[in-house]
């Protein structure tokens, strides 16, 4: 039985508070300094922290990816094989302590690494996080937001890099992001591609029934899509936070003769029924799309719902996979 942690967060003075996810300036990577810093997480929590954190914990795979871009290694962080599996794009660069699962961390294996800062999500139940502020302050990010999914995106990196007095590098990433996008538009427009309705999504087998995500226009990398100059071809709706949809293969007959990409993993045999039971479905092969060989598997380990440096991988794949 998981028991409660009691070990108390450090005692700090607080800054300046104004809007949620605002903090007086953080050190930067150049200067960091030890004053006090006092954030407004997601949640409408005050976190307050002595200084830059350096001993973090990340219970979610987009926390923990925008950790190691800002140059700080999560010294725990879960599922640490699955984060392996499906974030290739931005790995690990320690061996940070596996924490349990993304849903349920154990406390007792967080409590031992002795935080400083934990960064988890609004998706980990409340009750999870109320214990976690036994052990450290928990900075709770809001993981998507459907309404600006780009603008939920770095939001979360820049309040991690405020937290660990990265700010400039944060920056640097926000700059390098943009620019790819740009980069990516234009290589899709001197291709006449402009305008291309396309349509992503990630697939799952679950007791031999295949279950497909639309990912629309909410969603991150629909998001991203868009600031490419493509047209999004799912017309069905998205949930709240992730945009993403539900569909079967008989839904797909509704897109019409689009560009159809996806991302699967090798790591995890019930991520690619598109290669898999669905190679020889005759609902799938009379497809138009696939019929006109326009369905282009994504490398693997772009992590969807990751940060600025796995979204520049994603534009380079998707440009690549279109200009071929």
């Amino acid at each position: 039985m998981r028991r409660l942690l009691l070990t108390a967060a450090a005692t700090v003075a607080a800054v300046t508070l104004s809007a949620c996810g605002t903090t007086e300036p953080a050190a930067d990577d150049a200067k960091k300094t030890a004053e006090p810093i006092t954030l407004t997480d997601a949640t409408g929590a005050k976190v307050e922290l002595d200084g830059p954190a350096a001993k973090v914990v990340g219970t979610e795979w987009n926390a923990v990816e925008n950790l190691v871009s800002l140059g700080v290694d999560p010294i725990g962080v879960s599922d640490v094989k699955g984060y392996k599996t499906w974030d290739t794009a931005v790995p690990l660069k320690n061996e940070p302590k596996d924490i349990g699962t993304r849903g349920e961390p154990s406390m007792d294996t967080v409590a031992s690494l002795k935080p400083d800062l934990i960064v988890a999500t609004t998706d980990l139940p409340e009750a999870a996080v109320k214990q976690l502020r036994k052990v450290a302050p928990v900075l709770t990010l809001r993981p998507a937001d459907a309404a600006d999914p780009i603008g939920q995106m770095t939001k979360n990196l820049d309040l991690i890099a405020q937290a660990t007095g990265t700010t400039q590098q944060a920056d640097k990433l926000k700059k390098q992001f943009e620019a790819k996008l740009a980069e990516g538009a234009k290589a899709l427009a001197d291709a006449g591609l402009a305008g291309t309705k396309y349509a992503f999504a990630d697939g799952y087998v679950v007791s031999n029934q295949v279950s497909i995500r639309p990912y629309t226009s909410g969603s991150l990398i629909g998001g991203v899509n868009e600031k490419l100059g493509l047209k999004n071809a799912w017309t069905v709706k998205g949930d709240e936070s992730y945009g993403l949809a539900a569909t079967d293969v008989e839904g797909l007959t509704k897109l019409g003769d689009v560009q159809f990409a996806y991302i699967g993993s090798e790591g995890d045999k019930s991520s690619t029924p598109f290669t898999g039971v669905l190679a020889k479905d005759k609902v799938w092969t009379s497809l138009p799309f696939v019929k006109n060989g326009n369905v282009h598997r994504l490398p693997d380990g772009i992590w969807m719902f990751g940060g600025p440096e796995s979204m520049n991988k994603y534009i380079d794949a998707v440009v690549a996979a279109l200009t071929k």
